[in-house]
């Protein structure tokens, strides 16, 4: 079994965060589960932030989801495929 995680490391949530937003709101079909922290662990209101995505969906799909992320400045997604057995 194959699955697909994505990590998204936002550089500036402020510049950021709709841009973010609206893809993910676009692409919530794919999304099974969504983890959001705070890039700075002593400072609840970092500026920047990781996000971890559990996805479902076809493989050229997931790519173009992660395309459009990495097209917003201040943004590094990354997408992963684990191999379960």
């Amino acid at each position: 079994m194959t699955k697909h995680v994505m990590l998204i490391l936002i550089g500036s949530r402020e510049e950021a965060v709709e841009k973010v937003q609206k893809v993910l709101t676009a692409w919530g079909c794919y999304i099974r589960t969504r983890l959001g922290l705070h890039g700075d662990v002593d400072d609840k209101c970092s500026h920047r932030g990781l996000l971890f995505l559990e996805l479902d969906g076809e493989e050229d799909k997931l790519n173009e989801f992660v395309h459009k992320l990495n097209l917003i400045k201040s943004v590094d997604a990354r997408l992963l495929e684990l191999k379960v057995d």
